[in-house]
């Protein structure tokens, strides 16, 4: 019998951008007043009051011209382009940042989706990157099997 592994799906449940403070945070628990979270490069953390507006990456969203597309798509096509290392992209160059998101997603709205939006897609992915946020468990399936079992017991 030839064991097969599952790999789970990338997962941005808990990874949180807050408006006017840079970089990625991960959910660490939350308060009366708000919630605290971690800084995902320096591992800090900071309480963010509920005035802050903050947006989870699981909820975001690319504009497309038929459909839009989930951020956790393209970051999932862009691991696998870039095979699982930081994108190589110049920041200043608009149009490169543009053709590195039509290799992962042809059709998106070219009109809707701004320079900074280009911007802080490719930061983000590499931040998750360099933090190890996209690397996959693999588990055997027996194993998985098991599990699935003892729950039903």
């Amino acid at each position: 019998m030839v064991l097969t592994e599952k790999k789970e799906n990338m997962n941005l449940e808990g990874i949180l951008s807050v408006t006017g403070k840079p970089g990625l945070f991960e959910l660490s628990a939350r308060t009366k007043a708000g919630i605290i979270v971690k800084d995902l490069e320096t591992g800090k953390k900071s309480p963010i009051h509920s005035t802050h507006k903050v947006s989870a990456l699981s909820d975001i969203s690319i504009y497309g011209l038929s459909e839009d597309k989930p951020l956790e798509e393209i970051y999932e096509g862009l691991y696998e382009l870039k095979a699982g290392k930081v994108a190589e992209v110049d920041f200043k160059d608009v149009n490169s940042l543009r053709a590195s998101l039509a290799e992962v997603f042809p059709e998106y709205d070219e009109d809707r989706v701004y320079s900074s939006d280009l911007k802080k897609l490719f930061k983000w992915y590499n931040v998750l990157v360099e933090t190890k946020m996209f690397e996959k468990e693999e588990k055997p399936a027996e194993l998985e099997d098991n599990q699935k079992n003892n729950k039903e017991d």
